[in-house]
């Protein structure tokens, strides 16, 4: 196949950092809106779905043209290589979306894409039929319209990347993993650090913080859609999982911490850490978070509060961020990390924060307050 163009797709916000991931598995990339831009073989596909924390999708990119008519986007998807992706029996649902564009019905978009597709395919298999037999490997398609710009793509992954292969139990305002992983990533915290996570909740927080920790691949543990592609071939998959086997460092000490006002929640993570293979990793208890201790140094401390965002939530949540900022400022060698929609959050917790940063959870737009600690003393 030689090179493939990849999009990573990222929620606002996350780009930036999606892209660092990009480079630091060796590949150049382009950062756009909601997505990251590379170049690369057939085993890119298989790493960067293996090892991307805080990016949604991989897809593959066909082609990009302008379309105006139905004409037009049908006889340039049949001028695409689709041959060189999908084998003569791929079953390949074509999902759509268009915004700001002429052609604004999606339904009719996807037929007359799933029209052309089949068109080129017989062509490239010599096939005589009116239609295919759609029982082999899975390819998901895309046809997205901006503009009138019309964008083809595949999906590799098969389910968000967000999933982690795990069965995690959730609770009532879930983060999704790859926030989660994004706010480990945005501290200064390092794996021999101390990590305190005081609004846990159902704990993907700390279980992000342990695989970042041990660098442990975040798709280690689940399949992928292109995994059965003949193109990229097991060998390939096999080449990029003995990888992630090869890096991971099991024997990384961690002291990683999970609180939660709730008990019930402490024990779901602890189900969740469980089932994920992170038990020993992270030591879950129930705790208000003005009741926090510690008597060790330069750790850091990650944190969801709740919003209150709910009617008759928010005194409550008001008085929660005081106390949180009373019982934080006891302790200047650590770093506070709080990510919050409340306008009045800084106010509230005592203090300007260091640095912030616009982040979205779901819909809702946040903002990620960020309190540096004291650096720890270098080593001499």
């Amino acid at each position: 196949m030689g090179k493939v163009t990849l999009i990573a797709t990222a929620a606002m916000g996350l780009e930036a950092l999606v892209g660092k991931e990009v480079k630091d598995l060796g590949y150049d990339c382009t950062i756009e809106n909601s997505k990251v831009i590379f170049e690369a073989d057939e085993l890119a596909i298989c790493r960067s779905n293996l090892w991307l924390r805080t990016a949604d999708r991989v897809k593959i990119l066909v082609g990009e043209f302008q379309a105006r008519t139905f004409d037009e986007l049908f006889e340039k998807t049949k001028a695409l290589n689709w041959g060189d992706y999908l084998p003569e029996n791929a079953e390949f649902p074509v999902i759509g979306k268009s915004v700001k564009s002429t052609l604004a019905s999606v339904p009719d978009c996807q037929r007359i894409v799933k029209k052309a597709i089949v068109e080129n395919i017989k062509k490239h298999y010599k096939k005589t039929a009116d239609w295919l037999e759609e029982d082999g490997p899975f390819y998901r398609i895309e046809i997205a319209l901006l503009k009138d710009k019309a964008t083809l793509t595949i999906d590799t992954s098969g389910s968000g990347l967000h999933k982690r292969g795990f069965r995690t139990e959730q609770g009532e305002a879930p983060i999704k993993e790859t926030l989660a992983a994004a706010m480990v990533l945005l501290t200064n915290w390092t794996p021999d650090r101390p990590f305190v996570d005081p609004f846990c909740g159902s704990g993907t927080i700390p279980m992000e913080a342990a695989l970042i920790g041990q660098n442990i691949a975040p798709g280690f543990n689940r399949e992928f859609a292109s995994e059965n592609w003949h193109w990229i071939g097991k060998e390939t998959w096999n080449s990029a999982r003995q990888e992630v086997e090869d890096k991971a460092n099991y024997n990384q000490p961690l002291e990683i911490y999970g609180h939660d006002l709730d008990h019930r929640m402490v024990r779901v993570a602890e189900g969740n850490a469980e089932e994920a293979g992170l038990n020993d990793l992270i030591t879950y208890k129930q705790m208000q978070v003005r009741d926090f201790t510690t008597k060790l140094d330069y750790g850091v401390i990650v944190g969801n509060p709740p919003y209150g965002e709910r009617l008759g939530e928010k005194r409550a949540v008001e008085n929660m961020y005081k106390e949180m900022g009373q019982a934080f400022s006891k302790y200047d060698t650590w770093s506070i990390y709080m990510l919050s929609s409340h306008p009045d959050f800084e106010k509230l917790y005592g203090k300007p924060a260091t640095k912030k940063r616009k982040l979205f959870n779901g819909f809702i737009r946040t903002d990620y307050y960020q309190y540096w600690g004291k650096r720890p003393p270098r080593n001499e």
